[in-house]
Formats: C-alpha cells, structure tokens, sequence
C-alpha cells in the first residue's frame, strides 16, 4: 500500500491551514504579507529510507502509519520522487530473488535528483564481501543506479557515492554534488523557489551599493553558490567536514570564486569576529578585509544561540532561512528589537506535515 497522508486534492486546503497558523504565530512581529511557495502535491520528496521487515523468504519495505503507529507494506511512495517510485519494486523483486543481497538487509536509503539520477544505499546486520559486490554490481547495471553497501564500520563504494542535482534558479542552472548520508533539501521544487527568492533579496540589497557576505551554516553550498554572484566577497562557515567538502566542488562546479570557506561554528566564528580568540583555521583569513553589509544565517532546528544572535544583529540586513518556526520565534524576539522584518515567506517543503520552512529579511530599524 501506498502511505495514506498523502492527499493531492486537499493540498491547497492544507497550505492554507499552515499558512494561516504562521500568520497567527507570528502576529507580534507585524510581519509584511506571508508570500507563498508551493510544493508539487505529488513525487516531491527527493530522498526516501524504508525499514526492510523478513518474513520467511520474502521482504518487503515497511513504514508506520502516523496516526495508528502501526506497521504496513510498502509498495509505492507518492510523495517520492517519480525515481524512486520507478525503482521500489524492481530493486526488492531482484533483493528477494538473492540470498547475498537479502540477507540481514534492513535498510534501503534512496537519494535521486530531477534529472533521474539514483543512490541507493543498501544497510545490512552484517559484513559484506566479494559475493555481494559481485551481485550488487549486476544489480547496479541492470538498473541504471548506483549502489553503496553498509554495515557497522564498513561502507562499500561500487562506482561513486553522490549525484549531481540540477536546479533552475531565476532562469540560471546550477549544479550541486549531493553526498550519500549528507543532508541535502529534500524537495527540490520547494528548494529552487526559496533559492530563488533569497536570490531576488540579495539582488535588491546590493543594487544600492556592492558590500560582502557573512553565511553562517553553509552547508553544501545551497545558497551560497546563488548569492555568491551578487557580492564582491562571501565568507561562509561550516563545521561538518563531508559538507565542506561537497561545498568546495560546488563553488568549481558553478564557476563561484569569490567564496572562502571556514569550518567553523557559529560559536566560533562569534567569538573570532568579537576578536575574543583566535583560530588556526582562520589564519589565512583577513576578517577586516571584508566590508560586510549582509548575513545570511541557515541554523538547524535549534536555531541561534544568544551569542550569535548578537552578531546577527551588528549586521545591517539579514537573511534568516528556518527550518523550526518556534526557534525563529525566539531569535526574532531578540533580533527585532534592532530590526525589522521587511519580506517573510513560507516555503512548503514538507507538505501534509506540520512542518514549515519559512524564510524572513530583516533590515535595521
């Protein structure tokens, strides 16, 4: 069966829920009106992972039912991509069909891109071996994928472990190397409007004067390779090393080379910017060489702590993307006693969820 909360024809009805619950969440920050970004009712989802439950011979994928909690089958995903739909089934029928591909197996992962590129990483409760690459790698050709094998301390590489995603950006192309096991946006609809729309705010802040970026919690590079082409300079801090990584080939990827990245905290770049301690890491950056006009802070659902938002506020415009609109709800506490929200907006990266990603510029009262 296919998983029962998706509803293509009560979207719209949802959308308007959420937004409506924003508005009223956020009512005492006067925020302008709520601009809107739809996700596509269906095949959103760019990244999917299933439980593999055995039963005797046989397997099947399995997921909870979010209302009951109770288990079931899972044969099609439609809120996953048309990739991953077109792959379930036969990727399980030649699984069940093998011993070395079956056994201990207990969790597929799916990473695909628009232009139906696929990763599927296959987890098992035990150690694989020169039998199992043999079989993957038959599998891998006779679908057109590429396969990766887990186990505890073991990760098998057949062929690569990332793919390339392609988003349209106002009209521009870029493109992005996506790691197996990294976070990356799961909607890439949903992603290329809320790129797009920091884009449009990075164009109108810097048509009055060119200034530097401040980014903080870079990530791959999502946002930094669309802003980078609108200042003269862009410093972007992360702390996952794999990210840093994918960020790096990103910016050659798309040309950027404006861009000098730090793996650094947000913690840690507060603390180098106040000039309370020195890095290593920076030891090759000039802090006072950049004239900073703009940050653009992405947090994870925590959101910023006390000493960042201080800084954030030393900025004289401000790019906050949430992914928790409780926490941006705190640190706008804060940040609006400097600044003001000038464009808010809601993006729907997770539809029929709760869940809201949300975006606000702020500029300085």
């Amino acid at each position: 069966m296919s998983l029962p909360n998706v509803l293509p024809n009560k979207y719209e009805e949802q959308l308007a829920n959420k937004a409506s619950h924003i508005a009223g969440d956020f009512a005492e920050f006067n925020l302008p009106e709520l601009e809107l970004f739809r996700s596509q009712p269906e095949h959103y989802r760019m990244r999917a992972e299933f439980h593999v439950w055995h039963e005797g011979e046989h397997c099947y994928y399995r997921m909870f039912d979010p209302q009951s909690k109770k288990p079931f089958e899972v044969t099609d995903f439609p809120s996953g991509s048309t990739t991953i739909n077109r792959l379930m089934m036969p990727l399980m029928e030649a699984i069940i069909a093998s011993q070395q591909l079956k056994k201990r197996l207990f969790q597929v992962e799916f990473l695909t891109t628009q232009t139906r590129e696929a990763l599927v990483s296959l987890i098992y409760h035990r150690q694989l071996d020169e039998h199992w690459q043999q079989e993957a790698r038959e599998l891998q050709a006779q679908l057109g994928i590429r396969i990766i094998g887990r186990a505890r301390k073991q990760k098998l590489v057949l062929d690569q472990d990332y793919v390339t995603e392609t988003l349209n950006v106002n009209g521009r192309l870029f493109y992005y190397t996506q790691m197996e096991n990294s976070f990356t946006q799961p909607n890439a609809g949903v992603n290329e409007q809320m790129l797009a729309w920091a884009g449009r705010a990075a164009k109108a802040i810097t048509q009055s004067t060119s200034s530097d970026l401040l980014e903080l919690y870079c990530g791959n590079g999502n946002f930094t390779c669309v802003l980078a082409g609108y200042f003269n300079k862009v410093l972007a801090t992360e702390i996952a090393k794999t990210s840093v990584h994918s960020a790096r080939e990103n910016f050659r990827l798309n040309g950027v080379e404006n861009v000098t990245i730090a793996r650094l905290s947000s913690e840690e770049l507060t603390q180098a910017m106040n000039k309370e301690r020195a890095f290593r890491r920076l030891s090759d950056i000039d802090l006072d060489s950049y004239c900073f006009s703009t940050i653009l802070v992405d947090p994870p659902r925590a959101g910023l702590d006390s000493g960042t938002e201080k800084l954030v506020q030393s900025f004289d415009n401000i790019l906050y993307i949430s992914c928790n609109p409780q926490t941006l709800k705190q640190n706008l506490s804060t940040i609006c006693q400097t600044h003001k929200v000038a464009k808010a907006a809601l993006f729907d990266q997770f539809p029929y969820t709760h869940h809201a990603e949300m975006g606000v510029y702020l500029i300085r009262r």
